[in-house]
């Protein structure tokens, strides 16, 4: 019985090696494939990654904080916010930001405008975001709103190592209080170390060159910053030439000006292209779409408040991680406008109009951009 198993199993042999033989063509020859991966198959091509910024209008619990002027975003205040409406409005920055990512959701998230840790915790663990274990850096900061800034980020893409928020004090008017600026540095991705910097700088409030100054300062305060991330300092070889540290920054925010305000051409330094921008100057990526694209609209002018501002190192991709110019936009869905009946076209839809309540999502449009290492 055994041997009639051995010549059965021999004849088989015979058989499978010899048959791709007879039925190839002639000019066709049988080649001989190893079980291993080709070489280009082994190698790593590297990824795409979506940060976001997004100005999300009032996002207020509907409880009463008695150390700051909350009391209108309460269910007795004059906007009458109760528990449905907070729910409403986090499920509107959910899907909105699952929306800007596409097939994958967002690796960063810049946000203004959100009153505490509390209506953090809500937006990740209670919204559709919760599928994909966001997690988030906030401080509270002296704003008498009680708006802050914060960061989402999701663990398997950013590590955040060191966070800490800037206080911004006017010398001019000691007694007033602003959004501080928030300072996150972590790996993104295979490994490389960059510095987010989130943003929500003093309004236009009484007169765009009436509060000019105190936007000027807050740019210097983060100006300030970024050297000394940078070493910026002269050559010395030559005085006229500066010299710094290659080092990955990016700045994201509702500055309150345009790309070639003094606030961010002048004193933050952030050039509209590269080749206007020194070695330690910043680049705008926002700044060519100043003619195509808005992010806010106020008595029916289009302003690109909201913008991302980045190191040449991180433009020219000098390490591993590099920003795409082509991609960095302004998000503007269907569902973020509506018709704007005082002029033409339309604008973003608002939460409130005036004391109102009309249930849209934000009188800002995101902006979005893609990182590649």
């Amino acid at each position: 019985m055994k041997i009639t198993g051995f010549f059965l199993a021999v004849a088989c042999l015979f058989f499978f090696i010899s048959f791709p033989t007879r039925i190839l063509p002639k000019s066709q020859p049988v080649i001989a494939v190893e079980k291993r991966a080709s070489d280009d198959s082994t190698k790593k091509t590297g990824q795409n990654v979506r940060i976001v910024f997004w100005n999300v209008e009032n996002l207020y619990d509907p409880y009463d904080d008695t150390t700051t002027l909350d009391n209108e975003f309460t269910a007795e205040g004059v906007r009458h916010w109760s528990f449905s409406r907070f729910r409403r409005k986090l499920n509107h920055v959910a899907k909105t930001l699952l929306s800007i990512g596409g097939w994958e959701p967002p690796a960063v998230i810049g946000l203004c405008e959100v009153e505490n840790r509390y209506v953090m915790n809500k937006l990740i663990y209670e919204t559709p975001l919760k599928t994909w274990k966001y997690r988030f850096i906030h401080h509270e900061s002296p704003d008498m709103r009680g708006i802050d800034v914060a960061l989402l980020y999701r663990p398997d893409l950013f590590h955040p190592l060191y966070s800490r928020s800037i206080s911004i004090r006017f010398p001019f008017d000691t007694l007033a209080r602003t959004r501080e600026i928030l300072m996150v540095s972590g790996t993104l991705g295979g490994g490389d170390t960059i510095t987010f910097f989130v943003n929500h700088w003093p309004s236009r409030r009484g007169g765009t060159k009436e509060s000019e100054p105190r936007r000027n300062h807050v740019a210097m305060v983060l100006r300030q910053l970024i050297d000394s991330l940078q070493w910026c300092r002269q050559d010395t070889i030559s005085s006229k030439k500066e010299r710094c540290r290659q080092v990955n920054i990016l700045v994201m925010g509702d500055f309150n000006d345009e790309p070639f305000s003094r606030s961010l051409l002048e004193v933050l330094k952030a050039r509209s292209d590269t080749g206007m921008a020194g070695a330690c100057d910043l680049v705008n990526l926002m700044a060519g779409k100043v003619r195509q694209d808005g992010s806010h609209k106020f008595r029916g002018i289009w302003a690109l408040l909201d913008q991302f501002i980045a190191t040449k190192t991180l433009v020219m991709g000098s390490n591993r991680l590099k920003v795409d110019l082509r991609e960095a936009s302004v998000y503007r869905p269907s569902f973020l406008l509506e018709e704007d009946p005082s002029s033409l076209g339309s604008k973003p839809g608002r939460t409130f109009n005036g004391p109102r309540y009309s249930g849209g999502f934000s009188d800002h449009l995101p902006v979005f951009l893609t990182l590649r290492w």
